[in-house]
């Protein structure tokens, strides 16, 4: 990749970086424009302490600060998306001198709904999703199968979770095509996953007891593209995570330490594979560049970022044109986070639809599922977001437009 430095007919001294003859890049003062390989656009903008992302026109969120806990600030994200806006919370901390953002929930459930889910049901369900028919099923039907039939509610999770990034994707790829989405399609951008296991003693009886069936796909359907190794690994990461937030639940009271560096959870040893989550680019050892979407699978093979904060990671599975199976790249330490926290407000959705869908189609009846207050308050939407989002593109159509007459129109 190839650096310019180029000053704008409006006066702005910007970096543009180049490869095979195309801008990639665009770095000014308080934008930084980021092109895909297949020219999918990522805009970020940081102006008086507010950062705004857009990830496609009309799909991005605003960041701002809203809350300080324990000597710990907090920032809320309000995201736009299908002309709807959803906003969570953050935690922001630093590891090895890098920012993070870690999800912060602003519920929990009960611990003995967090046991429930946890733990296997009585007997295998069978569910029906109701997906036949779906676009976005029919065109990911050669990638990903669900489970038929369930022994706990990981497995579920799972399935809804993937589902969810699936359908996702195809209407980002409607949107990239500049075609509408219908609006029995849109789903909130909170839906993402990433998950594993090694709890071989449960996964083993479950054979045993419910036998290979259980694990079976459908009568002649070819073998869908992401392994059973691939679907119980998250399973088992989902299960660790609802362990893990069945211990914070108890302790949801307790300040949070503002002091010190703080590992972040897409480091953990229990956390290794990981949902994309958005489209992202790898440069593979072999040279060839390829691009990685919504819903295909990673893993992390590296447990310390090196020294541009990055670690080494395999691909899993991909859907076409997608890396190859098998691809080893750097991915930025930064950007597993985010998958991961993806992960947990897609897990903390999944756990309210299997909450309501407690005691029907075949699902066991749960226990006790009413909340408790979570880390910090449920943050307040802004309302200004779609129009931040706007007002960016505007500005990042202009400011493309004089680099481009800046560079002799290249």
């Amino acid at each position: 990749m190839t650096s310019r430095s180029i000053t704008t007919r409006s006066g702005a001294h910007v970096t543009a970086n180049y490869r095979g003859g195309h801008v990639r890049s665009i770095q000014a003062h308080n934008m930084r424009i980021d092109h895909g390989m297949r020219g999918n656009r990522r805009i970020t903008t940081e102006r008086n302490g507010r950062r705004v992302v857009s990830m496609g026109r009309g799909r991005g969120y605003s960041e701002r600060a809203y809350y300080n806990r324990g000597g710990r600030a907090y920032y809320q994200r309000t995201y736009y998306y299908g002309g709807h806006r959803y906003a969570y919370a953050y935690r922001g901390y630093y590891y090895h001198g890098y920012r993070y953002y870690g999800y912060a929930p602003a519920y929990y459930y009960r611990p003995v709904y967090y046991g429930w889910a946890y733990n296997p049901w009585p007997a295998p369900v069978y569910y029906n999703w109701g997906w036949a028919g779906n676009p976005w099923y029919g065109s990911y039907g050669y990638y990903y199968a669900p489970y038929p039939a369930y022994a706990a509610a990981p497995y579920w999770l799972t399935d809804y979770m993937m589902a969810q990034q699936l359908q996702a994707a195809y209407e980002a790829g409607l949107a990239a095509q500049g075609e509408s989405v219908p609006p029995s399609l849109l789903v909130s951008p909170e839906l993402t996953a990433g998950l594993w296991s090694d709890d071989l003693l449960i996964s083993n009886n479950l054979q045993v007891v419910y036998g290979a069936a259980f694990y079976a796909g459908p009568a002649g359907a070819s073998q869908p593209q992401v392994s059973k190794e691939v679907k119980d690994a998250l399973a088992e990461e989902i299960k660790q995570q609802i362990a893990a937030d069945k211990t914070a639940a108890a302790n949801s009271n307790q300040a949070v330490s503002g002091s010190g560096d703080e590992t972040p959870p897409a480091l953990s040893p229990n956390f290794r594979y990981f949902v994309v989550a958005s489209d992202l680019d790898l440069s593979p050892d072999s040279g060839q560049e390829c691009q990685l979407t919504q819903g295909d699978v990673i893993y992390r093979a590296g447990d310390q970022p090196d020294a541009d904060n990055n670690v080494d990671v395999i691909v899993k599975s991909s859907k076409k044109d997608d890396c190859a199976v098998g691809t080893k790249a750097a991915v930025g330490a930064n950007d597993l986070q985010e998958m991961y926290n993806q992960f947990r407000v897609s897990l903390e959705a999944g756990m309210k639809s299997l909450a309501e869908n407690s005691g029907k189609n075949g699902i066991p009846t749960a226990p006790d599922t009413s909340t408790t207050a979570g880390e910090v308050p449920a943050p307040t939407p802004d309302s200004t977001v779609d129009s931040d989002l706007q007002q960016q593109q505007k500005d990042a159509d202009q400011l493309e437009s004089e680099v481009k007459q800046g560079d002799g129109g290249q």
